[in-house]
């Protein structure tokens, strides 16, 4: 299965080192992030579960919840927990979810393209996906990564931010845009409907409007 920007994320029930879910009544009316990591015990997931453990005041503020994935099951997961908050300095106060059978990799798209050849057990270990998911069940934004790169969670949360910013509001975030900086407004409104909708724009190109939002 094939996902894209705007579809409704696959619903699943799972167990997780929280108890048993099922996803879409564990977002609720939240904002939500999932991300898949290889394996337990491993150098490069350790890290990266610890910066997510780290930024667990920055999700909550935003409304987020985020919850890991992996094909080990809830034991370990458990066990590994204990290695992150070792490393971090952080408590995993999110749940992680156990998918010993793949259905959620494969329903999400998770697995290496080799997987779908052989499915030995050396490729089972999904890859790094990042899922961020709306209040309304679509997925809003999707990031892969190979197994050997780890994910920049500054750059997640960053993407966030845009994406709550922009959520029915006629603009969109230029490069490397940081919270409190100009946006660009939509191209779907005219000069003039720019002006009043913003109070004015600074016009770098015809196409091109940077707008100051009211209170950012």
């Amino acid at each position: 299965m094939s996902l894209r920007i705007n579809d409704i994320a696959p619903d699943f029930e799972a167990d997780t080192t929280q108890g048993r879910i099922r996803f879409h009544e564990w977002i609720g009316d939240s904002w939500a992030i999932m991300f898949s990591h290889p394996k337990d015990f491993t150098p490069v997931c350790t890290t990266e579960f610890g910066a997510v453990a780290r930024l667990s005041q920055q999700w909550a503020t935003r409304g987020v919840k985020v919850i890991g994935l992996s094909v080990d099951p809830v034991e370990e997961h458990r066990k590994w927990a204990a290695d992150i908050e070792s490393f971090s300095g952080a408590k995993v106060d999110f749940p992680i979810i156990a998918d010993p059978d793949l259905k959620i990799a494969k329903a999400y798209d998770m697995l290496p393209a080799e997987a779908y050849k052989t499915e030995t057990p050396a490729d089972t270990a999904t890859v790094r996906a990042v899922y961020v998911i709306g209040p309304d069940k679509k997925i809003k934004l999707m990031m892969i990564y190979p197994m050997s790169v780890g994910r920049n969670f500054d750059e997640i949360l960053r993407a966030v931010d845009a994406l709550q910013l922009s959520e029915g509001v006629p603009v969109a975030t230029p490069a490397n845009w940081r919270p409190g900086e100009e946006v660009i407004a939509a191209l779907s409104l005219s000069d003039d409907e720019a002006r009043q909708k913003f109070g004015g724009f600074d016009a770098k190109l015809p196409y091109l409007r940077l707008v100051k939002l009211q209170g950012s």
